[in-house]
């Protein structure tokens, strides 16, 4: 019984890591659309999106065929919960994510109002938030999933720095508002990635030590 169940509790953790991963795809192809202006298919990015939604389902389906089955204690029970509360914002990254790359297919059709330096970092930061998170999982790492929660600090700053530069573009000069409020929008959907991936880190952590870690009003939603 025991047996049967460590093997339904690896499925999880598979799939877990699996979803993880089709997100860092949606993201790289988006980066790829908005930075180096690459002319990806958005059809490719939304297929994507759409087989991390139908790995959400099917994780979703076990974890609660588990519990129903051999009633959890503990760590299970933690590992458990840790999952199904995060599955939804795994799903949530993704969607974040495309909505980048329907942004970056926009902006494309129209000279680049500036280099997307800041951009580009903090898609390269999420990538190594999502690569931080995997580990964590796999090595059930309590330090990896620490630095994740603590990264999201920085995404957020950067958020706020865009924010601020794009306002002064618009201010100079009128004609950049529509290329500077779709560069906000790109900045935002970031930013709740990056929300996300904090808010998986902090049930991470709660799987592993069985510590609760005070949530602030930003990673909710």
């Amino acid at each position: 019984m025991r047996e049967a169940f460590d093997q339904e509790l690896q499925r999880i953790r598979l799939g877990l890591t699996e979803m993880l991963a089709g997100v860092r795809e949606t993201l790289r192809l988006s980066q790829q659309m908005l930075v180096d202006r690459q002319p990806v298919a958005l059809s490719q990015i939304t297929a994507l999106d759409r087989l991390t939604d139908a790995r959400q389902d099917r994780i979703e389906e076990v974890c609660l065929r588990a519990i129903a089955l051999h009633q959890p204690v503990a760590g299970d029970l933690r590992f458990l919960a840790a999952v199904l509360k995060s599955l939804t914002d795994v799903e949530r990254m993704g969607d974040y994510a495309v909505h980048v790359a329907e942004d970056a297919e926009t902006l494309n059709a129209q000279p680049a109002l500036k280099p997307y330096v800041s951009l580009n970092q903090m898609i390269s930061d999420l990538d190594g938030m999502l690569a931080g998170l995997d580990f964590a999982i796999k090595g059930q790492d309590l330090a990896a999933a620490r630095r994740v929660h603590a990264a999201d600090a920085a995404i957020d700053e950067f958020y706020e720095q865009l924010q601020r530069e794009l306002v002064t573009y618009m201010l100079e000069d009128l004609r950049t508002i529509g290329r500077a409020m779709l560069l906000i929008r790109v900045a935002r959907s970031l930013e709740r990635i990056g929300d996300h991936i904090e808010n998986v880190a902090e049930r991470l952590i709660f799987w592993i030590s069985g510590e609760r870690l005070t949530r602030s009003p930003a990673a909710e939603g």
